[in-house]
């Protein structure tokens, strides 16, 4: 694997979280089946995944399926969504394992103290958006105001499978059966919203799996709220 930068991986340890939270934290992990450096980061967002403040999402990215294996889950706007990322923090390049959380801290690799520390910092920051989403059948309703206009703000929603597992063949991890959690799909941009007036839509979501709605500066900007139906 021709790794843009060094991976450092830490010791996993368990997470506790805080006696208060408010709008769940986003962490973005941007992964690959095809590295070899990735399954340490795969196997956090298992734990992250069990926390009712975090709200975790393993985007798999196609930029390294040609060295031998490409992966099933992989989404080319996966991998837009991390150069978006890496342009508007002034960064040349991309790699995996790479967490992003609330949109603006960059993590790598799987570093547990590091990522506790990131996820603490941002519930400790104030937002001007207060979010809410519920679900009836397949439509999901979605209801946000603002003490703070902005012009740049998208809603987003995305859905995710809780769980999914493959068995690599080929390439770095060939031989492994691997587990994934929290794995992306159906990303969509549902609107532009200021903040001016308070905000209220219908999203359809049909089936029952997992929907995420953010509010987000832009594309790549910070994460302002964040909700999740399990």
């Amino acid at each position: 694997m021709k790794y843009l930068i060094p991976l450092v991986f830490a010791v996993f340890g368990t997470f506790s979280a805080p006696a208060t939270a408010q709008s769940p934290v986003v962490v973005e992990l941007f992964t690959s089946q095809g590295c070899s450096s990735c399954p340490p980061a795969d196997k956090l967002m298992h734990e992250l995944a069990k926390r009712d403040d975090v709200i975790a999402l393993a985007l798999h990215v196609d930029y390294w399926d040609y060295i031998g294996w490409k992966d099933e889950f992989a989404n080319p706007s996966y991998s837009d969504r991390q150069r978006g990322y890496a342009m508007e923090a002034g960064r040349r390049s991309v790699y995996t394992p790479q967490m992003i959380i609330n949109g603006t801290t960059d993590i790598v690799g799987a570093r547990p103290m590091d990522l506790s520390k990131a996820i603490s910092e941002h519930q400790t920051k104030a937002s001007p958006v207060t979010l809410t989403a519920v679900r009836s059948g397949d439509v999901v309703t979605i209801k946000a105001t603002s003490t703070q206009p902005n012009a740049e703000m998208l809603v987003h929603m995305v859905r995710y499978q809780p769980e999914r597992t493959a068995r690599i063949t080929r390439g770095e991890n060939a031989g492994h059966t691997l587990a994934y959690a929290n794995v992306t799909q159906d990303w969509k941009i549902l609107q532009q919203w200021d903040g001016v007036t308070d905000l209220e839509l219908d999203a359809q979501a049909p089936g029952d799996i997992p929907v995420v709605v953010m509010v987000q500066e832009g594309r790549h900007g910070a994460i302002l709220a964040a909700a999740q139906i399990r």
